[in-house]
């Protein structure tokens, strides 16, 4: 920065300076209505088997075998499992890779893919209805 004693053109009236001010929006994390994560939650049929529910878990979700058969248990079970927590842009995208999934060609009557759905996460980041081993 230059003194001011040094500038030629200064005349010793009144300098006017401009600041910017920065407009800051929130980010995600400071909205406290705004939840962080999400859980990809899959919703039950009676027009789904359990291999069809196990084969969407591990090509979708990267589930191994064992991971996949309790996931299918819990669907069967509560009606709904948790299959994975995340930011909401990838639970969208699981939720429509799920809808894409197609029927279950083991059951005649299934007219398509599962339902699932997109919930805000309450408590850890870990809410998986189908933990690892």
């Amino acid at each position: 920065m230059v003194p001011m004693s040094e500038m030629d053109d200064f005349d010793g009236g009144t300098l006017t300076v401009t600041v910017p001010v920065p407009t800051t929006r929130p980010r995600a994390e400071q909205d406290p209505d705004r939840p962080w994560l999400w859980n990809v939650v899959l919703l039950d049929s009676d027009d789904h088997s359990y291999e069809y529910v196990m084969e969407l878990a591990m090509r979708l979700f990267g589930f191994p075998l064992e991971r996949a058969f309790k996931a299918a248990q819990k669907v069967d079970k509560d009606g709904r499992a948790v299959l994975l927590t995340t930011h909401k842009e990838l639970a969208e995208l699981k939720i429509e890779q799920i809808r894409s999934f197609g029927k279950d060609p083991r059951v005649d009557q299934c007219a398509g893919a599962m339902s699932a759905l997109i919930e805000p996460a309450i408590g850890s980041a870990d809410e998986s209805d189908c933990p690892a081993e």
